[in-house]
């Protein structure tokens, strides 16, 4: 099932691809393929899961998160906007600008609410502080829905849409706030639902699975967290690269959890120290987990 699996790690490598900051995993169930991106290299990269051969495509562009529209079109979440992209060419067009005058900016972690809403993050290029913000998009409309924000992660939604989360990294708290299911819109205020300041390890990306257990993939701790929809830390499974940054379910039951690393920052040394940073893993054992919506075009 993967390339060199690592019994006693809690995963194995499912691809050798070293990514210098690899994100945004997303499986299209309806032809079983996993995407996912290297955002600094500019790389969209492509496996037939979970054994097929990975193949990498350059972009044009910093991009962070794809969205499935229907059976030949993706939407990408990219540096300067929300971009179509065809499936099979791989030919891409601008859908819709996003902080497309702020060249300082580009776009991070992303994901699809059951209604078909797409909540995209933005960052500063360089990780300053508060320059960056979090949107919703359906139906050929954007929103800003909170500014003011350093590095996004952890968006994520539970099965019913009624609730969604994310997270400021730096910040190292996990928010939940009342969504409206129909809509993806928010409908309260945010509360802090996962405290992690002064731990090991900063929350980053986050899936929700189908008994509304989040699981965060815990940066600088080479971590996979699971959290009940109360708040409370059911298990930790190790991940061998220092920098997990997000996770995804994958397979045709959406029973197995892909979670992508990365190298960025890392001199030589570091990296000896951290040799599977940037490389893509799967988790050694089956959950309950869901399929994203396709987004609302």
């Amino acid at each position: 099932m993967n390339d060199n699996n690592m019994p006693g790690h809690g995963a194995g490598i499912l691809c050798h691809n070293a990514c210098e900051l690899g994100e945004g995993p997303t499986y299209d169930p309806d032809t079983g393929t996993l995407y996912w991106f290297d955002i600094v290299g500019r790389k969209l990269l492509e496996r037939d899961f979970p054994d097929g051969p990975t193949r990498v495509h350059d972009l044009p562009f910093m991009a962070s998160a794809l969205a499935v529209v229907d059976d030949e079109r993706q939407l990408i979440a990219a540096e300067d906007g929300l971009y179509l992209r065809e499936r099979t060419s791989g030919a891409l067009t601008l859908h819709r600008p996003l902080e497309a005058d702020n060249p300082n900016t580009r776009s991070n972690d992303a994901r699809v609410h059951p209604s078909g809403a797409f909540w995209i993050g933005t960052m500063a290029k360089d990780e300053g502080r508060d320059a960056g913000a979090i949107y919703w998009y359906r139906n050929g409309e954007i929103r800003q829905l909170y500014p003011g924000i350093s590095i996004p992660n952890s968006i994520c939604f539970s099965p019913d849409g009624a609730i969604a989360y994310y997270t400021d990294t730096p910040r190292a708290i996990v928010y939940r706030v009342a969504c409206d299911p129909a809509t993806g819109l928010p409908t309260g205020d945010p509360e802090p639902f996962i405290d992690r300041r002064g731990k090991d390890g900063w929350p980053d990306g986050s899936v929700c699975d189908a008994e509304g257990n989040i699981w965060n993939a815990r940066w600088g701790a080479g971590a996979l967290d699971k959290w009940s929809p109360g708040g409370q830390l059911i298990e930790t499974i190790a991940i061998p690269a220092g920098q997990s940054s997000c996770p995804a379910f994958a397979g045709p039951d959406a029973s197995q959890i892909v979670v992508t690393s990365a190298w960025k920052g890392k001199d030589a040394a570091a990296r000896e120290r951290d040799p599977h940073a940037g490389k893509t893993f799967v988790v050694d054992r089956k959950v309950r987990g869901r399929f994203e919506s396709r987004v609302a075009l």
